[in-house]
């Protein structure tokens, strides 16, 4: 069963930055695509950026310029670098990779950007 650790969330200035952080348990990051989605208070989760196996990136015109989403192959992890972070990015940020058949999620974590 592939686990994924989410890792990096935390509480920021308008303005700054974060870098967040997905451990894959097994080597298949490079093989499937992967991604962030965030969810906010009362909101429906949705999709922040993708990656697909072969490098394929897709952003979310809210995040378009400002987040960037990354891997390192050799360690099982993918990134989300976010910048110029703003209140309208507070949310439980998760990672998902999209296996045939099956989409795992890691337990999130919380990025705040007071007002």
């Amino acid at each position: 069963q592939l686990q994924l650790v989410e890792s990096g969330g935390g509480l920021v200035q308008p303005g700054e930055s974060l870098r967040l952080n997905c451990a894959a348990s097994a080597r298949l990051l490079s093989l499937y695509t992967s991604g962030w989605y965030r969810q906010a208070p009362g909101k429906q989760r949705e999709m922040v950026a993708t990656i697909t196996g072969s490098g394929l990136t897709n952003y979310a015109d809210s995040v378009k310029g400002r987040f960037t989403i990354s891997r390192d192959n050799a360690k099982n992890t993918m990134y989300l670098q976010m910048n110029n972070l703003k209140p309208e990015d507070t949310a439980v940020y998760y990672c998902k990779l999209s296996a045939p058949g099956h989409d795992y999620w890691g337990q999130g974590t919380q990025v705040t950007v007071p007002s």
